[in-house]
């Protein structure tokens, strides 16, 4: 496999944990990348279903959040298993094994869910900067989109530092809960009685499918998938079953510390709430504002805005990565990190402006909600291939699933898929009834029909005799070349920036250069009235630049060689992309500018744009 089919190629492989001095850190140098996930258990699109449960039905609920725990863990360890054993990620194996179809409607849903849930960070951040600060809805949405450059500053120091960076917000989010306990002073025999399994009413069992749904996201089981493997490993039975087993045990203590959080909050919510007659709490304003009077403590509605914060930024850092991994696994398209990021923020911050802007703030708790609806929508999507591909014997070999996690495993998956169907059966209803157009209601009618007919042939497709061969070469099979011709360079255009690196621009023309050679020199003038004026200018620099030129000139005809030069006053990449087609010339030679990031954005890029540009090889001179 090259570096261009790895998961998250950048930092495939990036954490060893072979040479570790002792077995402890061994161990502890496979613990973190379900850290990362387990963030998603916590979001903001969770608070709404354990505030309701809470402040309607106190602590009877518990149970059911302990109950999707261990089938999110059971499920993200499927997914660890696919990419310890596999060494691909869930697209990627998508991609291999159904058509190119269904392909493309799996990943337009991945992309759904990844902006959903990137929808629900953006307004629990900004309800928490609102709640803690007072500043408008509006400005909080939209300085959300700064965490762009947190994301990646975080990714350029490194997957670890970026792991650390995470269990530390978990560990704060954690620690604003447990002072919240200690204010609340819950009734520890009842919140025991909490784990007997019961249902009181149907509302308890709406509720009940809202947490189920809201707790297993996913883009979770994609990106964990890929996390799995930054750790590099050897590919012998014992160390793969070590990396099973240590990965596991890294899931549990991380999904077990999300399940503590969104359980505090739920006994939060039965503590302040349910025990006061409060039993329609379900906005996190509304908790927010009535913390203070019910528990008497101005710490805690500040704690609860702080945790919500806390929570949203943590969350969004995963949905970039899992927007990577969907992206390069499904259409094995790479884009610039920073194009991506922006990319998904801007998904999720226009339809919040619109909505605050248009239908005020109010809207934005059924806005929230319904981020969780399209997740729910594409949940049954990735949890059914996952559990086709960690149960084909061919591929996973004696790491296979047994039958009886097998049969667990589709019950889970029965479960979740009928629960998250009825959900979206009710909203679908819902808008039905509050729609008076009959095209609008047909359509409606149209996509949950598709969605259907979509989930029964990812059932279907992978036990079909004649299903697809997996496509696992990203290029064409090799073939040796007939001849290799060396291109006679007749014609060398030389970009010249005045600047350090001429000297090493140059120094590789004439190390290209032949007898015959032609050499091409230019240079783009950048005087303010050389910008206005254009070729008419006449001041000090075009002076100057004509001067030095004439320098650079006379050094190719001392060597025999014919040269000429040309000065121009447009764009740097139009007019040398120009210059080189009207002259034929056969290569580019440019310098390396010596600037990226901000500074790019200062002084401009050239290089990276300019060989899109033109239609012959740009040597880069560093």
């Amino acid at each position: 496999m090259n570096d261009q089919e790895k998961s998250l190629h950048d930092v495939h492989h990036s954490i060893s944990v072979q040479g570790a001095k002792s077995k402890f850190r061994k161990v502890l140098g496979f613990f973190g990348p379900a850290y990362l996930i387990s963030v998603g258990y916590m979001d903001p699109g969770n608070w709404a279903t354990d505030l309701a449960g809470g402040s309607q039905f106190g602590y009877t609920l518990i149970w059911v959040l302990l109950m999707s725990n261990i089938m999110a863990l059971l499920l993200q360890s499927h997914s660890a298993r696919l990419g310890i054993v596999w060494g691909k990620d869930l697209a990627q194996c998508n991609r291999e094994t159904y058509p190119r179809g269904m392909n493309f409607i799996l990943y337009i849903l991945a992309e759904i869910a990844i902006a959903a849930c990137d929808l629900a960070e953006i307004l629990g951040m900004a309800i928490g900067l609102n709640l803690l600060f007072g500043l408008d809805l509006l400005w909080g949405v939209g300085l959300s989109f700064l965490d762009t450059f947190l994301l990646l500053y975080l990714q350029r120091l490194g997957m670890r530092k970026m792991e650390m960076f995470i269990i530390s917000l978990i560990f704060l989010i954690g620690a604003c809960f447990l002072v919240e306990m200690v204010i609340a002073k819950p009734d520890v025999g009842e919140i025991m009685q909490g784990f007997i399994p019961s249902i009181p009413n149907k509302a308890a069992l709406y509720i009940s499918i809202g947490i189920i749904g809201a707790t297993v996201m996913p883009h979770n089981l994609y990106l964990h998938s890929a996390l799995v493997q930054t750790r590099k490993i050897n590919r012998d039975e014992l160390s793969i079953r070590k990396a099973l087993k240590y990965n596991f045990w890294d899931s549990a203590i991380a999904l077990n510390l999300a399940f503590l959080i969104n359980a505090a909050i739920l006994i939060l919510a039965a503590s302040a709430f349910h025990q006061n007659g409060m039993n329609n709490i379900a906005d996190l304003e509304d908790a927010h504002k009535l913390l203070a009077p019910t528990l008497g403590s101005e710490w805690a509605p500040r704690l609860f805005a702080i945790a919500l914060i806390l929570a949203g930024q943590s969350s969004t850092v995963t949905g970039t990565l899992a927007g990577q991994v969907v992206m390069e696994g499904y259409l094995r398209l790479r884009i610039s990190p920073v194009l991506r990021r922006m990319l998904t923020r801007l998904l999720a911050i226009v339809p919040a402006l619109l909505v605050i802007y248009i239908a005020g703030e109010e809207q934005v708790g059924p806005l929230l909600i319904f981020s969780q609806v399209l997740l729910s929508m594409q949940l049954a999507f990735a949890v059914i291939p996952l559990i086709h591909f960690v149960s084909d014997k061919n591929r996973m070999g004696i790491f296979v699933i047994p039958l009886p996690v097998k049969i667990i495993s589709w019950l889970i998956a029965a479960i979740i898929a009928i629960l998250n169907f009825r959900l979206i059966y009710q909203e679908v209803v819902d808008w039905i009834q509050n729609i008076h157009n009959p095209w609008a209601v047909f359509g409606l009618l149209i996509g949950a029909f598709g969605l259907l007919s979509l989930l029964i042939m990812t059932i279907i497709y992978p036990l079909m005799k004649n299903k697809r061969k997996p496509n696992i070469e990203v290029h064409p099979p090799f073939r040796e070349p007939k001849e290799i011709k060396v291109p006679d360079l007749q014609r060398i255009a030389l970009a010249l920036d005045y600047s350090a690196s001429d000297t090493q621009v140059l120094a590789y023309a004439l190390m290209l250069a032949q007898t015959n050679t032609q050499f091409i020199l230019i240079h783009i003038v950048e005087s303010a009235s050389s910008r206005i004026i254009g070729e008419d200018t006449d001041d000090y620099e075009k002076r100057h630049d004509e001067e030095r030129m004439e320098k650079y000139l006379k050094i190719f005809q001392d060597k025999g060689y014919d040269a000429s030069y040309y000065l121009s006053h447009e764009s740097r990449v139009r007019a040398i992309t120009k210059i080189c087609k009207e002259n034929k010339a056969d290569i580019l030679i440019v310098g390396s500018h010596g600037h990226r990031g901000i500074k790019d954005m200062i002084y401009g890029e050239t290089v990276n744009r300019l060989r899109h540009r033109v239609n012959i090889p740009v040597f880069i001179a560093q």
